[in-house]
């Protein structure tokens, strides 16, 4: 019997479902050695370069003008504030709840689309699943959202992850609405590498924790940009462009498993039966929002 066609699809779906899982970890591991805008920094500025090395051997053509100025913005909003505001967050609560929220990133999506022109309104079955979503929040939230001691940072947490969560999803819609002349890799680069940049700029004035790299949280970094950033993002891409997007749209349920188990594993993060309930909770919410939503296009 021959070898599946889609095999190699199939072993890039794995590849993104299980190395962006290990991300969170990652991130949580690397700021023991790095203040979390540097680590953005050093992040996308290593991997960025090296896409865009990639794409100048390969003669791929690289945005210009406008087009360039265009991309590296929807970097800026996508990438650098996205993932930004998760690395702050890691800062603030475990690594595994971070994963968990962000499974509610399709509710911003989905939210923003109806404000725009043209968007898809929204109806009663998708705020119906919303509310199930936000239930599965609160469970994991649980008596620490009123705990004097763990509030205030389990809020900030939660409320920058929602800023990151906006973000992300503005520049997704971004990404939809304007032409693009190069091929997804070469943007990808150049929206990596100006984050990197950006970074470094807004690392030198964020007033964060010195850098102290130990063998553990440089290794996290060299996986951040290696398994993270290059490996998971071509991966994404070659996926894309040879699954359903309905099948792509499985990685959001696996990340955070990942990331639960991961950070129970190494942090012994809590995971009792409230957290898997509130996550069973969450993955419903989304699924509804999905399916109804879906129905409408």
């Amino acid at each position: 019997m021959g070898r599946d066609p889609r095999f190699l699809a199939w072993l890039a779906f794995a590849s993104v479902s299980f190395f962006w899982g290990t991300t969170y970890l990652g991130i949580r591991m690397a700021l023991e050695g790095l203040p979390p805008m540097l680590l953005v920094a050093v992040r996308y500025t290593f991997s960025g370069g090296i896409l865009l090395l990639v794409a100048l051997l390969r003669r791929w053509k690289l945005p210009r003008g406008r087009e360039l100025a265009e991309t590296a913005l929807q970097g800026l909003v996508l990438l650098g504030v996205g993932n930004g505001c998760l690395v702050l967050a890691e800062t603030w609560i475990a690594s595994g709840l971070a994963a968990l929220i962000i499974t509610l990133s399709p509710f911003w999506l989905i939210g923003l689309d109806a404000a725009f022109p043209g968007g898809e309104r929204l109806h009663l079955p998708t705020l119906a699943g919303m509310v199930v979503g936000l239930a599965g929040v609160a469970l994991l939230l649980g008596p620490d959202a009123f705990s004097a001691s763990q509030s205030a940072s389990l809020w900030k947490g939660v409320l920058i992850l929602q800023l990151g969560s906006m973000c992300w999803n503005l520049g997704s819609i971004y990404q939809r609405r304007r032409t693009v002349t190069v091929h997804a890799f070469s943007s990808g680069a150049v929206q990596q590498f100006a984050v990197g940049i950006a970074f470094l700029f807004i690392s030198l004035a964020w007033r964060g924790t010195p850098v102290h790299l130990t063998t553990r949280s440089t290794l996290a970094v060299a996986w951040l940009v290696l398994f993270g950033s290059i490996v998971g993002y071509t991966s994404y891409i070659y996926v894309l462009d040879h699954l359903p997007v309905a099948i792509v749209s499985l990685y959001n349920y696996i990340n955070p498993v990942v990331a639960v188990l991961l950070g129970w594993w190494f942090y012994r993060e809590p995971f009792g039966w409230r957290e898997a309930f509130g996550m069973a909770v969450i993955f419903t919410g989304v699924a509804l929002v999905r399916r109804f939503q879906a129905k409408r296009v």
